[in-house]
């Protein structure tokens, strides 16, 4: 087996390359190496100096990444990529390369899924436990040549190991399977796929949007579209020529661009939904000893309810944050039934109305408060979001109760009110789908 041991050093949040160490090996011998410092182009923060003692001015006069790009895919080529915790390693690697507008595509073999596998049993695997585990010496921990050497012995000995051959080839196996893609579907358009949340479309060679879906990882999600065997998803996988994304920053607006975007493009492998989702309302009444109750039903069931929910669930969630904030009795919410006096008592949730420790007249003011509260304090918000990237925010904007839209906007911008973030806003349509997309993000205002 032809492989390479890899590994490199980053500024961190960025992952620019600070370092980089590369052992090219034919079997058992060493036939090549590249070790470099790497000019990553932005500073170095002083943790990162901390931890592995290269500095901006170590690199201020090292080559830059494009200027050693063409080493790098000369010693690796027909290689097997190896690293511990090879994700990461292969990852800044591929980006690196991504920025340069070159695919950077190898198989790709992890020395701590290999440790599991072939020597279980130890508490950590990291690369300084499992070696100071194997007595393995590290020259140099947390500098690239410094790890790679010892991941090269690291890596002989779990050649040594029973079934290492066949644990090699499941796994080399495994990683083919897993970017195995569709005949139609160019390599780089799915390498340039990011591992980041937001929206995908399929699309066809007459460039109509087939699919759309979200995810935390989209190119994650979509090998599981190409790895499937279910008649529907072979089906897309056979049409699909293309792929589109949009980060989103968060999941509550990848799935809110989602549902904007199967309602403009009707894709034909997307299941619309043939009923509205089933809708309760959150309504008081008055018992015959005067205290004003709050609970939950269906909506046609719910006599002038104040808020409109869309899971039994979140009804419940919506009940036990007015409970919270306006000290209401668990009972007297419906939240515990059957009791004669509720448990929330104990923790001081509630004041003792169930006790008769309180009166019903001081209780009910804060029921109608609550009410009140329930009936004013959705209409206008600004939900603030993580943006897609280290330096932008997000947010979606209510107003009036109606969903307007969500937007991104850089750190740095000094925003105030809802106008100030208005040229920021992409609007959108609000609707019933809009509103149980929003409802547990609400509820956790």
């Amino acid at each position: 087996m032809i492989y390479t041991v890899i590994d490199v050093e980053t500024t961190g949040p960025s992952n620019k390359i600070t370092e980089i160490s590369i052992f090219r090996y034919d079997d058992a011998v060493l036939v090549d190496e590249f070790t470099s410092l790497v000019n990553p182009e932005t500073l170095i923060p002083d943790y990162i100096t901390d931890l592995t003692g290269i500095d901006d001015y170590m690199v201020s006069k090292a080559p830059k990444f494009h200027e050693i790009a063409e080493n790098i895919l000369a010693i690796t080529q027909q290689a097997v990529f190896i690293a511990h915790n090879v994700s990461f390693d292969y990852n800044v690697i591929r980006n690196e390369f991504k920025a340069l507008g070159i695919t950077f595509n190898r198989k790709k073999l992890c020395t701590v899924r290999l440790s599991r596998k072939l020597i279980p049993g130890h508490k950590s695997y990291s690369l300084g436990k499992i070696c100071q585990d194997l007595d393995i010496p590290i020259h140099g921990r947390h500098r690239a040549k410094g790890d790679v050497e010892a991941t090269v012995i690291l890596f002989q000995k779990l050649l040594e190991q029973p079934d290492a051959q066949d644990v090699i080839q499941v796994f080399l196996k495994k990683d083919a399977k897993e970017t195995k893609l569709p005949k139609n579907l160019k390599a780089e358009t799915y390498n340039q796929l990011p591992k980041a949340i937001g929206v995908y479309y399929f699309k066809d060679k007459k460039d109509t949007v087939i699919y759309v879906g979200h995810a935390t990882d989209i190119q994650k999600q979509v090998l599981k579209h190409f790895n499937s065997k279910a008649e529907k998803e072979v089906l897309l996988t056979q049409e699909t020529v293309d792929i589109d994304f949009e980060l989103s920053g968060s999941e509550t607006i990848a799935l809110l661009m989602e549902d904007a975007a199967i309602k403009e493009y009707n894709p034909k492998y997307n299941q619309v939904l043939k009923r509205a989702p089933k809708a309760y309302g959150i309504f008081s009444y008055q018992d015959r000893n005067g205290i004003i109750h709050l609970a939950f039903n269906t909506l046609k069931a719910a006599p002038s309810p104040f808020q409109i929910l869309y899971s039994v669930k979140t009804c419940q969630q919506y009940l036990e944050k007015l409970c919270k904030q306006f000290n209401l009795c668990p009972k007297y919410c419906h939240l515990q039934e059957g009791l004669q006096e509720c448990s929330g008592y104990e923790v001081q949730s509630c004041k003792g109305v169930c006790r008769k420790t309180e009166s019903v007249a001081l209780y009910n003011i804060r029921v109608k408060q609550a009410i009140e509260y329930s009936k004013t304090n959705s209409k206008n918000m600004i939900l603030k979001q993580p943006g897609r990237h280290d330096n932008e925010n997000a947010f979606i904007m209510i107003k009036d109760s109606l969903y307007c839209g969500y937007g991104f906007i850089d750190k740095e911008e000094q925003m105030m009110t809802s106008e100030d973030l208005e040229p920021f806003l992409i609007q959108q349509n609000d609707n019933v789908d809009v509103q149980r997309i929003l409802q547990p993000t609400l509820l956790s205002v």
